[in-house]
């Protein structure tokens, strides 16, 4: 017999689960200590919505479930924030939050997380796939059971259990659990009209989205450009699951998506092949009913968002992208496939450097950027316009390389995605791209990069404001109200209060020598980038 807080530990090291991420309490003061006897890291984050960014980044790049803990009440709602933005993702993380002894249930508890307080179960069932309360000790190995299944079978995602601290204490039979091996690799029907349309297409691209990251096709989405001689865009959010050196490449379609590709939709599309994509307002800018293609070939695991966002047509090819495209490529393993047309112009996309000598504009920033970091750098690009520059303007040598949230867009969050993303793989080089005001937000998190020595890149683009809604205000109304910091983040500053060696950056000397600092790739470091205020950002275009 062992307790419940001894046998989920003693799964998590099953798992090869490293390390754990979290804000203690005393709900989880039993779990904490077997963490520790039993030699997994617990990483002391600074904010418990820290935890969880950090728990998905170790996942996405590890490929097991990340464990997140917060304390009831508080501590929980915390969470919940990065719980929405895993589901986003679809990365499968376990949530576990601490609660009060069940036999308090029903007494005025500080930090109730029951129906008589704060009922955390039912605040993380919009933002999980699963969330449930563990009331008796006999219900713990099938509840986790159930979690660890609705995290990893279909579309991938975050769960949560609800622990409260005397069942955590309580000793039942040890068990051991496997995570699932998602093995229901559905496989379409309907390959065999996929591939007639294909081949009679006149006019075709290919608009990549995020769930090649989440089914790892890269491959298989290169042999099906090459094969058929398709032009490839990517959503913003699918920006890193093709290279963009290729000669197919077109760069990025949508809210900072390039001039050649916002050229080539315009052209009589006959057939457009979206692959892992939502088709959100991000990706659909520059598309209208104008320019909308003949017919749209949709690839997704389920039905939920096809022909919603994009009304034409539309062929669904529903089940695991890689299963799928791999299936396409072995019915026609007889052609050719490495003697593709070059239809797509080497593009080189064009900055918009001002002669403003005090500030580097933030689009020769990301050409600086491209150039200095090697080829096999992790981005996490936060949400902001700096990210926008990124999907414009830094080009994507290798595949897997590039990571950016276009649907849920949690400000800060790639602070902790890269911390964790750079725990689970010691010899990633994991960049983390983000902006003062996801500073403000999140930048303490670097704090814990800091206190357990890990190497990650914090660039940091500074203009003083938010800089997305302050560019829209001027645009639409011709002022802007509220998106000025009267006293803006002096990163620079920041970072050294935190333990951080950091550097502030005006001009593109100064950039480039922190850059090459930073590639040493042996402690934590902030680059401030200063940049024009009055810069446009690849943004505007969107409704």
């Amino acid at each position: 017999m062992k307790s419940i807080a001894s046998i989920l530990v003693s799964n998590f090291r099953k798992w090869g689960i490293g390390h754990v991420f979290g804000v203690p309490g005393r709900p989880l003061a039993s779990l904490i200590m077997e963490l520790d006897k039993q030699d997994i890291n617990f990483i002391l984050n600074k904010h418990e919505s820290g935890a969880g960014y950090a728990a998905a980044g170790y996942s996405l790049i590890n490929r097991r479930i990340g464990i997140a803990i917060g304390t009831s009440g508080p501590g929980g709602t915390n969470l919940l924030t990065s719980a929405g933005q895993a589901k986003a993702y679809h990365v499968p993380v376990l949530f576990i939050t601490g609660q009060q002894p069940m036999h308090s249930a029903g007494k005025a508890l500080g930090q109730d997380s029951t129906i008589f307080g704060t009922d955390l179960v039912k605040m993380f069932e919009p933002v999980t796939k699963f969330s449930a309360r563990i009331e008796r000790a006999d219900q713990f190995q099938r509840y986790l059971q159930h979690a660890l299944e609705k995290s990893y079978f279909g579309v991938k995602g975050p769960v949560h259990l609800s622990i409260p601290i005397d069942i955590l204490d309580e000793e039942i039979e040890e068990f051991e659990l496997d995570l699932p091996n998602n093995i229901s690799q559905l496989i379409s029907p309907r390959l065999d009209e996929f591939i007639d349309k294909l081949d009679i297409a006149k006019k075709s691209v290919i608009l990549a989205g995020k769930g090649i990251h989440s089914s790892l096709a890269y491959e298989e989405v290169k042999s099906l450009a090459e094969m058929w001689s398709i032009p490839v865009m990517t959503t913003p959010g699918g920006k890193g699951t093709f290279i963009e050196n290729h000669p197919l490449s077109l760069g990025a379609l949508g809210l900072g998506g390039t001039e050649k590709s916002s050229e080539y939709i315009n052209q009589n599309i006959d057939l457009l092949i979206v692959i892992g994509s939502k088709l959100s307002d991000m990706s659909l800018v520059g598309i209208s009913k104008e320019n909308y293609p003949k017919e749209v070939i949709q690839f997704d695991y389920d039905y939920t968002f096809i022909e919603k966002s994009l009304l034409a047509p539309t062929l669904p090819i529903i089940g695991d992208i890689k299963a799928n495209l791999q299936a396409v490529l072995s019915k026609v393993e007889d052609r050719i496939s490495n003697k593709y047309n070059l239809l797509v112009e080497n593009y080189e996309f064009k900055d918009n450097v001002n002669d403003n000598r005090k500030y580097l504009s933030a689009a020769n920033a990301m050409e600086i950027i491209r150039k200095e970091l090697p080829d096999d750098s992790t981005i996490f690009g936060d949400d902001g316009s700096h990210s926008f520059y990124a999907i414009r303007y830094f080009r994507i040598r290798k595949p897997a390389t590039f990571f950016f949230d276009d649907v849920f867009g949690a400000m800060g969050h790639a602070i902790g995605y890269s911390i964790g993303a750079q725990l689970s793989n010691h010899n990633s080089r994991i960049i983390c791209l983000t902006g003062d005001g996801c500073t403000f937000m999140h930048g303490t998190e670097i704090s814990t990069a800091a206190n357990y020595n890990i190497p990650v890149t914090f660039i940091v683009i500074n203009n003083g404001r938010l800089d997305m809604p302050e560019k829209a205000m001027l645009k639409l109304f011709g002022k802007e109200v509220g998106t000025t910091y009267n006293v803006p983040l002096d990163v620079k500053k920041f970072g050294e209060s935190l333990g951080v060696k950091s550097y502030k950056c005006h001009n593109e000397s100064t950039l480039i020598e922190a850059l090459e600092i930073s590639n040493l790739h042996n402690e934590t470091i902030i680059i401030e980038v200063v940049v024009d205020p009055g810069e446009i950002p690849p943004t505007m275009k969107r409704g």
